[in-house]
């Protein structure tokens, strides 16, 4: 089988796989290109999903990329890409359709109810989760948690900024990741 080829159907099989996304292909990924068909070392796919990290869009489709350059070069990193995408987008042709077809269905649209339901449910998760960590250094609540006050000022100034004056949010970040990391140097002293 031609090295595209191959390419071509191992991303496929990831790009069809990757519900999780992020760094829950990574394990996949790893093993189809480390491991299965020791396309790149251990060191160099560790180095892909670092790069991958730093570039926009999904890891899976950026690790593609990289993985398919390394080894068959720009017609490698264009079919792996492909393959990783195709998937993602046949889905969700079919479930388009699906959809269009039946949206008038009681059930279908009980049915999405149910997963808006859940993907907010799933999202507030989340987000406590996020909180609890930046505010006590848990993710469970707990009596006994230090509680981080400037965390917290920082958080409601944020707050209170974004909803006041419609601050710009990238501003906003980049100000309290300097505020964050001159906390630091003054906590390390």
């Amino acid at each position: 089988m031609s090295e595209l080829l191959k390419l071509l159907l191992v991303f496929f099989q990831i790009g069809l796989f990757s519900i999780g996304g992020g760094y829950a292909i990574i394990p996949l990924i790893q093993e189809m290109a480390v491991e299965k068909n020791a396309w790149v070392s251990q060191q160099i796919f560790t180095d892909i999903i670092t790069i991958s990290q730093m570039t926009p869009g999904p890891l899976a489709v950026s690790a593609s990329t990289f993985v398919g350059f390394q080894i068959a070069g720009i017609p490698g990193a264009i079919i792996a890409t492909f393959g990783c995408v195709i998937s993602g987008v046949g889905i969700s042709i079919l479930l388009y359709r699906f959809f269009q077809r039946h949206n008038e269905s009681i059930y279908v649209i009980e049915a999405l109810n149910g997963l808006r339901s859940a993907s907010l449910g799933l999202i507030i998760s989340a987000a406590a989760t996020i909180l609890l960590l930046t505010f006590f250094g848990t993710s469970t609540i707990s009596m006994v948690a230090d509680v981080d006050w400037i965390a917290i000022a920082v958080f409601a100034g944020s707050l209170f900024v974004l909803r006041k004056w419609k601050m710009n949010p990238i501003l906003l970040m980049v100000l309290t990741g300097i505020l964050g990391g001159i906390t630091q140097i003054n906590s390390n002293w």
